[in-house]
Order: structure tokens, then sequence, then C-alpha cells
């Protein structure tokens, strides 16, 4: 029996998310409760209605919220359907698909699955995650994977357990096991004022990655203010606060660090 999965997004044309013109499918579902996501609502595994704010500023609740349900089950045979509109921007531009979340793994089957149909028609497939699986689950996939896009955060751990939720640990091991694949790694550090910023933190990644093979490129994701949109717009409990977005000088700044130990670096994705 064909496995179905839930996703909450599935999004076209996306240039960020790996190489060329992409398909991005977002699953439902994050082990991780990072305090900045800018995709609250893709946690929970399963379909939720929520209630969620349409007006800016404080209306009476009567007129602030309406119900939104988040994520919808499908299968292998309607994503592939959508996917497969693009092919010839894929085959122009060296696109393809884009698996990310939420955290795919959490989906493994299903993600296989995918992974399984986009190569038979010889599609390009890049996983987005944050690394925090089995190993077991990540091997299972490697086979059908061209591109991981791999999340590194905070290097210390007790940090990362206070602002994700979970220890780094099995996120760093399963990284220097990919790093011994042959498979392309792309680096991405989100880059959230005061925590993943820092002169110590990003000091302690670029010790990490400097033994690390094929890593293509690092790339740097700027804070995004729609974490509090959301989070304002779904009322999920606010524990970070209002963070004002790096300048350019400041990125620049970040760039240039990993620019002089001899990595292609990109700003946003």
């Amino acid at each position: 029996m064909e496995p179905t999965g839930v996703i909450f997004e599935l999004r076209k044309y996306t240039v960020h998310d790996g190489p060329g013109i992409r398909t991005t499918v977002f699953f439902k579902g994050c082990p991780l409760r990072c305090r900045w996501c800018h995709n609250p609502e893709s946690m929970n595994p399963g379909i939720e209605t929520i209630a969620a704010s349409n007006h800016r500023g404080c209306p009476p609740p009567s007129e602030a919220e309406n119900r939104e349900t988040i994520g919808r089950m499908v299968s292998v045979e309607e994503v592939l359907r959508e996917i497969e509109k693009d092919t010839i921007f894929y085959d122009q531009s060296g696109g393809g698909a884009t698996f990310s979340g939420g955290e795919p793994l959490m989906q493994a089957d299903f993600l296989l699955a995918l992974l399984n149909a986009c190569a038979e028609r010889e599609i390009h497939r890049a996983l987005d995650t944050c690394g925090y699986a089995s190993w077991a689950a990540i091997e299972k996939i490697l086979p059908r994977v061209n591109l991981f896009l791999y999340d590194l955060k905070l290097m210390d751990e007790a940090e990362h357990l206070r602002y994700t939720g979970v220890s780094n640990i099995p996120i760093l091991n399963n990284l220097q096991k990919l790093s011994g694949t042959g498979i392309p790694l792309i680096i991405r550090i989100p880059l959230i004022p005061g925590v993943t910023d820092t002169e110590e933190n990003l000091g302690q990644i670029a010790e990490f990655i400097r033994p690390l093979k094929n890593i293509q490129r690092v790339g740097l994701l700027p804070y995004n203010l729609l974490s509090e949109d959301k989070r304002k717009r779904f009322g999920l409990p606010d524990r970070l606060g209002h963070l004002e977005v790096q300048s350019a000088e400041e990125l620049s700044r970040v760039e240039d660090r990993f620019v002089s130990m001899g990595y292609e670096v990109k700003i946003g994705g």
C-alpha cells in the first residue's frame, strides 16, 4: 500500500532551497521547538484546526479570530503530480524538488516513497533537515538524496536544549557521518540575534565544520520577523521577544568569517 503523509504547504518556484528553480514540499511535524521558528504551525505532526487572527491590532475576539486548518493528508501520486508540472524549469535551471518542514525525517516512509518516485523521473532531490533523527532513518533515504541542506543552530548543548528543546549531540553526530558519505552538503545557519549569531557560537560552528568533507556552501539565514507575526496570529507563547533583524554590515562580517575559510557563502539560502 502506497504511504501517505501530512504536509502543510507545497510551494512552487522557490530559489532558496537548493540549486535552480525548485518545488518545495513542507512536511508537518518537527522534533524541535525552536523559539524563533518561522513555521510554528508546522511543529505538531497531525492535521489541526486552530484559532488564527486575521486582523492587525486588537479588535474584539469575535471579529479577530477564525478557525484555520493546518496540514492536509496527501498521497505520493498527488505530490508527484504537482512536482512534475515544472520539470521544464528544473531542466533549464538545474533545479528539482526539495523536501522541507517541519522535519521530513519524521515521516521517513512517505519521504522515501517521494524520493524514489522523483529518482525514477530523474528529478533532483534535496532534503532540508534539522538532523535530529536516528542514523538508521537517515541511512534509509541516503541513496535517493542528491543534496542535504543541513541546519546548524547552537554548538553549546545546554543552550541548544534551552532554545530548541532537544540536545544537539545526535545532530552533530549525524552531520559527521554524512560528511563521510560523499553526498553534497549545504550548511545552513539561522542567525538569531544574540542567540546563534554570537562570536562564540559562530566560531564554534566554524571549527566544527572545518574538517568536514563535501560542504558545497554555507547558507546564512538572517532573522525572519515572520516568526513574531505568526506567534501573534496563532496566539502562541512568545518565549523570545522582539528582535532586530541584522544590518547588512553585521551580515557581511559573518559572511567574511566563512569566506576566509574557503567556503562559498550565500546570504538567505
